[in-house]
């Protein structure tokens, strides 16, 4: 069982990026189709996302929103709280906690940041900081509904689990292209989030 002071020993020797723009694509990318590999290398956006590990006690949980289908970028998608990057914050970690609180309540003060890992180029142009933060059980959510439809929970061992991970095949301008996506009750957890999630875990049990 991972318990809160594994995931702190583990991502210890992580750092903030130094750059954050200085993005990793996503592995397999060398096989997509030219113009979707132009997207991630076009000029990108820094931004922060948290991946709030929720303490229930012994138990812990990943809490992800499903984003308003009012938004311009990622309506209606599985993701962690989080957006671009403003230039009133110090850093893209920052950025993380105080989208996170803009989104779904969560005050930076309940926030245990334990870890990051490397910016990730989107197709929609950004290049996204993961942050990973242990919350305290005395956080409360306010969820802002004009960004985020619903906030969630699953159990961290859930993620961690290579069995659920479910292989599928995406039709992106004209090619198919192999991903890897979770299904929790009845919610499809994919793309960039998920890449996220098979990243948190290859610290987790692969770096050491």
């Amino acid at each position: 069982m991972v318990t809160a002071e594994y995931l702190r020993k583990r991502l210890a020797e992580t750092r903030l990026p130094d750059d954050p723009l200085d993005v990793t694509p996503p592995p397999g990318s060398r096989r997509w189709p030219a113009a979707l590999r132009k997207r991630l290398t076009a000029t990108l956006t820094p931004a922060g996302v948290l991946i709030p590990v929720m303490q229930h006690g012994d138990e812990l949980t990943v809490l992800l929103t499903q984003r308003s289908a009012e938004l311009k970028h990622h309506a209606g998608q599985i993701s962690f709280p989080g957006g671009r990057m403003e230039d009133h914050d110090e850093d893209v970690a920052g950025t993380a906690l105080r989208e996170t609180h803009e989104e779904v309540g969560i005050d930076p003060q309940h926030v245990s940041v334990i870890g990051y890992l490397g910016p990730m180029p989107t197709i929609t142009g950004y290049a996204v900081t993961p942050v990973v933060g242990l919350v305290s059980a005395a956080a409360e959510l306010e969820i802002d509904r004009s960004e985020v439809e619903f906030a969630f929970e699953v159990p961290l061992e859930f993620l961690l689990d290579a069995r659920n991970d479910k292989r599928v095949e995406r039709e992106f301008l004209g090619r198919t292209i192999p991903m890897v996506e979770f299904q929790y009750e009845r919610r499809r957890i994919w793309g960039a989030t998920a890449h996220m999630v098979l990243l948190l875990r290859q610290y987790i049990y692969i770096n050491k």
